[in-house]
């Protein structure tokens, strides 16, 4: 209402993220995030479950990923170290895609 009695609740992009880490780490037994800078775009949050399903999430910012991610309770891991690497299973519909690309020279 233009008198500021709204109560309605608007998320806010960083609110959305939280919510959308803690449903994944819930759905796959647990996470683990690598944040990665992709330039002007923000921030991808790589997360990976302790069932090898994994999944992604574009923030504004590397802060605003880091602070999602804490306070979502997920750890973040400062790179992919082998061990995160070896968890990930892709399905097979991403294999297939990645058969089709071509490289250009």
């Amino acid at each position: 209402m233009a008198d500021g009695s709204d109560t309605t609740l608007i998320e806010t992009p960083e609110a959305t993220l939280i919510s959308g880490i803690k449903e994944f780490a819930a759905a796959h037994g647990g996470a683990t995030a690598v944040i990665e800078y992709v330039g002007r775009r923000g921030a991808r949050i790589v997360l990976v479950g302790t069932d090898g399903g994994w999944g992604d999430l574009v923030a504004p910012t590397t802060q605003v990923a880091r602070a999602a991610c804490e306070q979502a309770g997920v750890e973040v891991e400062n790179g992919w170290e082998r061990e995160l690497v070896e968890l990930m299973r892709p399905s097979n519909d991403l294999w297939r895609s990645m058969s089709k690309r071509t490289l250009a020279r």
